[in-house]
């Protein structure tokens, strides 16, 4: 059996996604969170309003998270071409968003510690001045979560195994603009209840209610966190594609009754791109273009190694018989 390799790729190994106008964006919603959060966390100490420190404290945890976004994507984009990175920095945004999901745990777990202390020893709230902080938070969260929505929008993908064309468009899933996104969401979130937990004091004298919003928030923010988690890890640890699009794949190959796959790979290399690798067997090994014409209509495959064995004898070995 003769052994023929045969590498079928776009040369160029930049699997980043590069959006430099959501960049900006970033930057710009940095800053106003930054300033906010020093506010907040100032107004709350002096006002005695746990649901104002939560939410200083959860704008803190986004100012990190926001400047690892800014750094993901100078990262990504000053190493696109680095020869150290076999496959290009397109795991850099997923690595910024899986960090910013890490976070995002962390400030819940602190809501949740220090609200459960409120509930059991109630400080002193000052409503009136803690409430026109936490409204003056809010406005912030929404005017960030609009410069980062559209772009939110617009960089978000729903990845369909039965849909490959949706993924052959100029759509490009971020998921370092994704996080920054929720991040802004759960600000939002945690100036909305604080403003309903602070009004409520007011007026009810439901003071429990302040470090109960807080328990609340804690726990929707748990949630995002995890789905955020969910998204990004396994892209990190080589996710390969989905079954019926991996069968759609062996089917095209194996069209030709003479082609029999022995082994194949596929995982991600970067948000929108795969990497596959082909191991099979066949007693007439054909030119590059043929295999690559039987893969054509795979636009997700971004990257493609094909490796053709020559069969000697009668007949080709089965795909258990040829090994991985």
């Amino acid at each position: 059996m003769h052994t023929q390799t045969i590498n079928q790729l776009q040369h160029a190994h930049d699997f980043a996604v590069i959006n430099q106008r959501g960049e900006k964006r970033t930057l710009l919603v940095l800053m106003l969170t930054a300033v906010t959060m020093v506010v907040e966390i100032v107004a709350g100490a002096v006002f005695g309003s746990m649901a104002l420190l939560a939410d200083g404290w959860h704008m803190g945890t986004h100012v990190a998270a926001f400047m690892i976004a800014i750094f993901a994507y100078r990262y990504a984009r000053r190493h696109a071409d680095d020869p150290a990175y076999a496959f290009g920095t397109g795991k850099v945004s997923v690595l910024g968003g899986f960090a910013s999901a890490v976070t995002l745990a962390a400030v819940a777990l602190m809501m949740l510690v220090e609200s459960l202390q409120r509930l059991f020893i109630p400080h002193d709230i000052h409503f009136n001045e803690a409430i026109a902080v936490a409204l003056i938070g809010l406005l912030v969260n929404l005017i960030s979560a609009f410069l980062l929505q559209d772009h939110h929008h617009h960089s978000h993908e729903h990845h369909h195994d039965d849909d490959d064309h949706a993924h052959h468009g100029h759509h490009h899933h971020d998921h370092n603009l994704r996080a920054a996104y929720m991040h802004v969401l759960a600000d939002a979130l945690t100036s909305l209840l604080a403003i309903v937990a602070l009004t409520s004091g007011k007026f009810f004298g439901w003071v429990w209610l302040d470090p109960v919003m807080g328990i609340v928030g804690a726990a929707v923010i748990t949630r995002w966190a995890w789905g955020l988690l969910r998204e990004t890890g396994p892209v990190l640890l080589d996710e390969s594609i989905g079954a019926d699009y991996k069968a759609r794949i062996q089917h095209a190959i194996e069209s030709d009754a003479d082609n029999r796959i022995a082994d194949l790979h596929i995982w991600k290399v970067g948000p929108n791109d795969y990497a596959v690798i082909v191991s099979l067997v066949t007693h007439h090994p054909q030119a590059p273009e043929y295999y690559k014409a039987l893969l054509s209509d795979f636009h997700r495959l971004s990257h493609i190694t094909i490796e053709v064995n020559r069969c000697a004898g009668e007949p080709c070995a089965t795909p258990a018989q040829a090994g991985g």
